[in-house]
């Protein structure tokens, strides 16, 4: 990428560089349904174990952010898509969750995907829903109070959708 970020595929031997991220988003509370004191092997294994493929989002060999890529559902559901996103705290705001969605697009178009859908968006979580929003994704469900967010409460969450 022109700007120097660089987004590859890691496995299981790598994904210690991605876990200072994981970490420290799942501890907020605020964003993921994950516990927050997921241990490391467990994150690995989720997000590099096939059919899971893991991308990290690199600036002169920083990870700035982390994405996995999978079907959405087994079998019969999994033409479709299924990705989750991670950024860096200390580099929100600079494109790199814009830039792992547009690389995500892609990486799903060339494994054959037909769409891709996320499954449990915090509604709260403003930024994102703009941000997946511009890059095509509608809002096809809403569930109230699904998401049990650190500060605010019972929180609701989207399901959004786009064809690829």
């Amino acid at each position: 990428m022109s700007d120097g970020l660089v987004i590859r595929g890691i496995g299981a031997g790598e994904f210690a560089r991605a876990w200072p991220i994981f970490r420290a988003v799942i501890a907020g509370g605020d964003t993921y349904s994950y516990p927050p004191d997921l241990t490391e092997d467990a994150a690995r294994a989720m997000w590099t174990t096939a059919p899971s493929r893991c991308f990290v989002a690199e600036r002169d060999g920083d990870v700035l952010g982390v994405y996995m890529l999978r079907p959405n559902q087994p079998g019969l559901g999994d033409h479709v898509a299924n990705c989750g996103y991670m950024v860096s705290p200390a580099a929100r705001g600079r494109g790199i969750a814009a830039a792992m969605c547009e690389h995500s697009l892609a990486e799903a178009r060339r494994a054959g995907f037909r769409a891709m859908q996320y499954n449990f968006v915090v509604s709260s979580n403003e930024g994102a829903v703009r941000l997946w929003q511009r890059h095509g994704f509608a809002i096809v469900g809403h569930v109230p109070g699904a998401f049990r967010h650190a500060v605010l409460g019972p929180t609701d969450v989207y399901v959004m959708h786009r064809a690829l």
